[in-house]
């Protein structure tokens, strides 16, 4: 188990634990387990921020909280951002679509949908009240990577890739169970550390995931590894709004 937890953390982040060549096969089949990793990242993203807001500007700790972020994931899910920005714009048919989001060439769509995306999410940062700060990106991780969760357990492969192991994992034996697991984990560390923020802050990420889900099996009939990480990129803004919203109100 200790080396399918490392081979999980090692497809999630850049940390140097070390990559067995199953690595691909044991993060798929422990995917419900995401959130936990999610959690982990958060952590370490708050204490950042956290120490940051002591001695700098909040919009600059926004920004540069967002790029430890994006650096410890190794900006695999901000790739995948701007290639499903690029398919979604693209009028023609859904195997083109698909081509265009393989293209290594960034078009107008996905640089459009990255830069709001990344300002949006840097802006919700420095936003954030430095008293609930760790708290609050610990949930916005968590929230991300439980989208990706949903979206593999709703979703279908648009084609054989990186995406079939995930979607044939939350697809196949204990698919129920696996995601009240990865629910049980987002919502109980959401009610413990926000409460009533913390649950909308997830239920809000839940609803970005699923209406890209929704957006792609319009334009490329399922799901694909860019549209995997397009949903935890905007699941996490979705849930650092929905955080900075209710935390208005209560």
């Amino acid at each position: 188990m200790l080396k399918e937890i490392k081979n999980l953390i090692a497809f999630l982040t850049i940390i140097p634990v070390g990559m067995a060549p199953d690595c691909l096969t044991d993060a798929a089949n422990l995917m419900y387990l995401f959130p936990l990793v999610g959690a982990f990242i958060g952590l370490l993203a708050g204490v950042f921020a956290w120490l940051l807001l002591n001695i700098l500007n909040a919009s600059i700790v926004g920004v540069l909280t967002l790029g430890f972020i994006l650096l410890i994931t190794g900006l695999h899910h901000t790739d995948g951002l701007l290639d499903f920005g690029d398919g979604i714009m693209y009028q023609g048919s859904v195997e083109r679509k698909v081509e265009i989001m393989h293209d290594q060439q960034t078009g107008a769509g996905g640089l459009a949908l990255g830069l709001v995306t990344i300002l949006t999410t840097a802006f919700c940062i420095a936003q954030l009240n430095q008293n609930f700060v760790i708290q609050s990106l610990i949930l916005s991780e968590v929230s991300a990577k439980l989208g990706m969760v949903i979206m593999a357990w709703v979703g279908r492969s648009a084609h054989m890739g990186m995406n079939t192991y995930f979607v044939n994992a939350m697809h196949g034996q204990y698919r129920n169970l696996r995601l009240i697991v990865a629910l049980f984990i987002a919502f109980s560390v959401a009610l413990f550390l926000l409460s009533s923020v913390g649950f909308t802050a997830v239920i809000t990420g839940l609803v970005a995931a699923l209406v890209i889900v929704g957006i792609s099996n319009r334009h490329f009939k399922g799901v694909t590894g860019d549209v995997f990480g397009a949903g935890n990129e905007l699941a996490r803004l979705a849930s650092l709004i929905a955080i900075l919203m209710v935390s208005r109100w209560v």
